[in-house]
């Protein structure tokens, strides 16, 4: 039986600062380390975090971020909630083995305006401290929750004041898909430092483009594959699509959902989405918003055609248009890709089901049957 992340914060108490070893904060953090052993076990809880609102969830979110720092070959110590005076109040702090530490504060979102002054102080600090040898070997990192319009003008602002030595910004499901890449494939803690002392400030292209380039021989069903799955009647008649969804700095994933499918009734590929191809009308697709679930469904009206709608900045390099019909979203809603119905799914069989990023990366083929699961259509 799995446990949500709400049933474990219920049990250990109100998280908060007091000290102790036996305080709710203390008491949470250990159930982290002996029972959160795999990426997607935290993935599930970082997601729970995202889906809901309050203290609790923040405060947690900053655990299951530190935590990530453990499976990336960090040795973590676990930051304050809350700042005190007299005490430096970063969220985490990394160190790795090669001597380089990575300073880390942990945001749900960027509603506010981010003074990056703050995290270099702490630096400072721990410098002066002698707990980080000095400049060459820190780095301050930026974990954004959900990532929103906000998050340009952090990066824009660590540009302007000439910090990208100093400072970079990730999202917390980049962050994820780095831990995955390290469990399934031959990356050393070297390469994990590597990559996050790139050349500009954002670290999430470079992860996105190692995410698709690793994910091909896991996520890759082959057509014959799912349609052994079908029944015989199916096989010339619909195709079925998980494709996702991810905001830009204007909108939010949602708000993309919104307009281009709820309201433009359209979607677009890109010239080397998966399966474009395949696309026909009566086929069915599902969208699935990044950090939230899958928030839409609808029945692809037309095939892809080759249109120029470059007014619409969200459709600017994918320019295979195809219409849709019976358009049903449900974006307060979601459904969860969650440990339960993981284990349902067809896509699943015969896999790690503890590594799950691979499958929302990138557009999937699908069964009916997982069409069904994803849509609230059992």
């Amino acid at each position: 039986m799995n446990i949500t992340l709400s049933q474990v914060l219920e049990l250990v108490g109100k998280l908060d600062d007091t000290p102790g070893d036996e305080t709710p904060r203390e008491r949470f953090r250990k159930f982290l380390k002996e029972n959160i052993k795999d990426v997607g076990s935290l993935r599930d809880y970082v997601e729970e975090c995202l889906r809901n609102s309050g203290e609790q969830y923040n405060y947690a979110l900053q655990d299951l971020v530190n935590h990530v720092g453990s499976f990336l070959g960090f040795e973590v110590t676990f930051g304050r909630y809350r700042g005190v005076p007299g005490e430096i109040g970063f969220d985490g702090h990394w160190k790795s083995p090669t001597g380089f530490h990575i300073v880390v504060e942990v945001k749900k979102s960027e509603v506010y305006s981010i003074r990056t002054d703050t995290l270099v102080n702490y630096i400072n600090s721990l410098i002066s401290e002698r707990k980080i040898p000095d400049m060459d070997h820190v780095l301050g990192l930026y974990v954004i929750g959900k990532v929103d319009p906000s998050v340009k003008q952090l990066e824009n602002s660590i540009i302007a004041e000439k910090r990208e030595r100093q400072l970079r910004v990730i999202s917390v499901d980049a962050l994820l898909s780095l831990a995955e890449l390290k469990s399934q494939f031959d990356i050393s803690h070297e390469d994990i430092l590597n990559i996050l002392r790139p050349s500009m400030p954002s670290l999430d292209p470079i992860i996105d483009t190692m995410t698709r380039l690793a994910s091909v021989p896991p996520t890759e069903v082959t057509e014959t594959a799912v349609e052994e799955k079908m029944p015989e009647t199916e096989k010339e008649e619909v195709n079925y699509f998980l494709t996702p969804v991810k905001g830009d700095e204007t909108q939010s994933a949602e708000e993309v959902v919104r307009y281009l499918v709820g309201e433009e009734k359209i979607w677009a590929f890109g010239e080397k989405t998966p399966y474009r191809e395949l696309i026909k009308p009566g086929d069915k697709i599902c969208f699935y918003a990044s950090g939230k679930g899958v928030v839409a469904h609808a029945e692809i009206a037309t095939k892809p055609k080759r249109i120029d709608r470059s007014d619409i900045k969200k459709l600017r390099g994918f320019p295979w248009i195809f219409q849709l019909k019976n358009v049903k979203l449900y974006l307060d809603e979601p459904v969860s890709l969650d440990a339960n119905l993981r284990s349902k799914l067809d896509a699943f069989k015969d896999k790690d089901q503890s590594i799950w990023g691979w499958f929302v990366r990138r557009t999937q083929k699908i069964t009916k049957r997982d069409f069904e699961l994803l849509t609230k259509r059992f």
